[in-house]
């Protein structure tokens, strides 16, 4: 009896230590695929078999632990992804592990729930259920767009062109399918090891894979057509023939110093660098600042004039954009007083125009729409006066969430500013397009992060916004990416990332096929397939498998 009880102790270990490897492996090859701390540009071809240790943890796994191996899963690999969100903020750290394990705990059991029921498609059903969890992911308040698989791919210029077609959504297909087939294939290779065939592991691997040549051919195909129609656009791209002449400003400053002295500090290096620029190249239309690059409130500074310097701040930013030529575009903290005591403020972008709307400023005005969960919006946080004491204290500023897609006209171009969080979302930059948008000003300010991985992780879902709906993008950051981005999502010029210095060049005037993409027409559909597709399969499976039995 004794031997009996430390031989089954030993297999628990075992088995233990195995899952803990597959859940290791798995985690590391979903960071590595990202950009991130190891490759700053990521590791491309660890994406395509990433999620197959998800799927044997999940095989080895009871209904009683499934869900717990799901939760560590999710938490281990976004520890390693986006480990830069503890610069930022613990309670957004805090937030993102929660989440993740809840997310993944029940992606582990639809996966079990599929592994156990749905007979030899199971690993079908398992690629669908992963495809809408992918999906899943990025909506409502808490939606993340970090870590969805086609995005690994960004600097794939072939395989990038596929997103006017269905978005990052075609390359999580052929993605997550590949791992599935793999995983199906391996566990059959392991059934006949076990068996009596006495094969090798090539030949098993061989007869392994033959049974499941159709679903490869399939995969295949689809990416034999992506890889085609890739060619096909980056060959038969439409001549430009009017661009505009742009400047992105990086002024690499620290956005935990706080006060007047650092506000002016800031300024003052935008000023420089501008001047700079415009002196080398007289003929820039559009000069652009990054998100919340002046700090207080134009608007409100101008006409109270409770403090001084905070006025002559404002005035000297005025007075600075009258005096030249280019549009300007700058982030600013916007404050519109609500006559009860307090101000809805908003994370804003405004639009000058030199000698039209300057002085005094009537400035063209976006505000952000899609806010950054747990630290720019929290739900509830209005209604209980303690938590959002909390969050003021850790340093979390609430933003006002705004309610038009500006499109601005100005410079020879129409463009919309989603700003900073707001190009990691396809469908919301979608919809600034079919408003009217003909290229992206993204402003953004990833400084916090104090990492080139974090950066590169915004720049390769940003690309994908670009040859999404065939329009340009020039973004301004604080510290890094500043650059121009094509239509084809080519990044032509780019700034050293942690420097102050700008980025200065020609702005395509997005032709005929701007705005007239298929994702453009039906965005996220292909995403609602697979969410759909997922239900019936599994269901369909369920209560065939159950008929059979």
């Amino acid at each position: 009896m004794k031997q009996l009880n430390n031989g089954s102790i030993v297999c628990a270990c075992n088995h233990f230590f195995i899952n803990m490897l597959l859940a290791f492996f798995g985690a590391v090859c979903f960071a590595l695929a990202h950009p991130g701390f190891l490759f700053s540009n990521g590791v491309p071809v660890c994406a395509w078999i990433m999620w197959a240790p998800a799927f044997f943890i999940v095989r080895r796994s009871s209904f009683r632990t499934v869900w717990l191996w799901g939760g560590f899963y999710g938490v281990l690999s976004y520890v390693l992804f986006v480990s830069w969100v503890v610069t930022f903020s613990t309670v957004a750290a805090t937030a993102v592990c929660f989440e993740y394990f809840l997310s993944y705990a029940l992606l582990f059991l639809a996966l079990k729930i599929a592994d156990s029921f749905c007979g030899r498609h199971m690993w079908l059903a398992q690629f669908f259920i992963l495809c809408a969890h992918e999906y899943g992911k990025t909506l409502g308040f808490a939606g993340f767009s970090y870590g969805v698989s086609g995005y690994t791919q960004w600097q794939n210029s072939v395989l990038l062109q596929s997103a006017s077609l269905f978005g990052v959504w075609t390359l999580t297909f052929l993605i997550d399918f590949f791992s599935a087939w793999i995983y199906c294939v391996l566990l059959d290779v392991a059934d006949l090891r076990n068996g009596a065939s006495g094969k090798s592991i090539v030949r098993s691997f061989f007869f392994a894979a033959k049974a499941h040549a159709f679903s490869l051919c399939v995969w295949i195909c689809c990416l034999c057509f992506v890889v085609a129609y890739g060619v096909f656009a980056l060959s038969h791209r439409k001549r430009v023939e009017k661009f505009v002449k742009v400047c992105a400003i990086q002024h690499n400053t620290d956005p935990w110093r706080g006060g007047i002295a650092a506000y002016e500090q800031d300024v003052k290096t935008l000023m420089r660098l501008t001047d700079e620029a415009l002196s080398e190249n007289p003929d820039i239309a559009l000069v652009v600042w990054p998100e919340t690059s002046v700090v207080p409130s134009i608007l409100t500074h101008y006409a109270l004039r409770h403090d001084r310097r905070r006025f002559d701040l404002v005035n000297a930013v005025l007075q600075f954009i009258d005096s030249k030529n280019a549009v300007f575009v700058i982030g600013n903290f916007h404050a519109v007083d609500t006559g009860k005591g307090r101000t809805d403020d908003y994370n804003s972008a405004f639009l000058f125009t030199p000698r039209k709307n300057v002085i005094p400023p009537e400035p063209e005005i976006y505000r952000k729409m899609h806010l950054v969960p747990f630290t720019e919006s929290v739900p509830f946080a209005e209604s209980l006066p303690r938590l959002r004491a909390l969050l003021e204290k850790a340093d979390t500023h609430l933003w006002q969430k705004g309610n038009v897609r500006t499109v601005f006209t100005a410079a020879g171009i129409s463009f919309s500013v989603p700003i900073c969080f707001e190009d990691t979302f396809g469908n919301d930059c979608r919809k600034f397009v079919n408003a009217g948008a003909r290229a992206f000003v993204n402003m953004s300010n990833d400084a916090w992060s104090k990492s080139l991985s974090c950066q590169n992780q915004h720049l390769a879902m940003a690309v994908f916004r670009c040859v999404e709906n065939r329009v340009p993008a020039v973004r301004s950051t604080a510290s890094g990416q500043t650059c121009i981005i094509d239509t084809a999502g080519a990044v032509l010029q780019e700034a050293a990332p942690f420097t102050q210095t700008y980025v200065t060049g020609l702005l395509e005037v997005a032709g005929s096929d701007a705005g007239n993409t298929l994702y453009d027409k039906i965005g996220d559909a292909l995403a609602v397939l697979f969410v759909v597709a997922a239900v019936v399969l599994n269901a369909v499976c369920i209560i065939w498998n159950k008929k059979e039995k």
